[in-house]
């Protein structure tokens, strides 16, 4: 048993929020096992040293709703095909983390009874209570909200000290880095900043939401090793929305 000391946490309870893009890795679609290996792995770790944590994971990697619609797709429908991308996504982080001994539900806001339950908010918090990572599928379970929405939801039911954004950037810019050279990095933002500028975050309603529950929405890079752990612990590189 090893006798080096717990890292003191920052943020205790936490709601994670990934992008479907992001299980792909290098692939140009679905999911990336190396990728979903890796990041069951720092979500293991960080229930470890005593996170209690809560995931919404996007289904950008199958279907996107709005993309589907605007290329003729009813909308309703896209989006519903959209949830249940995210049900598929939880199911494999369900399993990757189950077989890392994590004790783990999901629960689905999308009624699919055949895969896993449905999402009570009661039932949820008793999970996350118990110290079991708890899967948020579905988003909210209703069209035309993202699951960014979903996953600021889902922090202020669970009474989350943080919402924790992975992207595939170290932070909020100004403009997209990997298009603008001159795109500036903020360390540092309010919540009404961000609605203000009109800044790629998340989209206004899940900032609106985490601004009037007075939760900290911290972006970092999920694809940069180790950076989960890092942000818990107050340390690494992100950027903090928060006031």
């Amino acid at each position: 048993m090893s006798t080096e000391p717990k890292p003191d946490l920052r943020w205790k309870r936490v709601l994670l929020k990934v992008s479907g893009e992001a299980l792909m890795g290098d692939q140009g679609f679905g999911i990336d096992t190396r990728t979903l290996d890796r990041i069951a792995d720092e979500v293991a770790q960080a229930v470890a040293i005593g996170a209690r944590i809560g995931l919404v994971v996007g289904g950008g990697n199958f279907v996107r709703g709005a993309r589907i619609a605007a290329g003729g797709v009813n909308r309703v429908a896209g989006d519903h095909m959209g949830m249940l991308a995210t049900v598929m996504n939880c199911l494999a982080l369900h399993d990757a983390l189950t077989r890392r001994g994590v004790d783990a539900r999901v629960v689905s806001a999308l009624t699919v009874p055949a895969v896993c339950d449905t999402f009570t908010q009661r039932g949820a918090q008793e999970h996350m209570d118990a110290g079991r990572v708890v899967l948020f599928a579905g988003g909210t379970g209703n069209p035309f909200f993202t699951t960014d929405s979903g996953a600021a939801l889902r922090a202020a039911e669970m009474g989350c000290d943080a919402l924790l954004k992975g992207t595939n950037v170290d932070g909020v810019y100004s403009a997209d880095p990997k298009r603008d050279p001159n795109a500036v990095r903020y360390e540092r933002l309010t919540h009404q900043e961000v609605l203000a500028r009109d800044l790629a975050v998340m989209d206004a309603a899940a900032i609106a939401l985490a601004r009037d529950n007075a939760i900290p929405v911290i972006v970092f890079s999920i694809q940069q090793p180790g950076a989960f752990i890092e942000v818990l612990c107050g340390r690494g590189r992100a950027t903090i929305v928060d006031g």
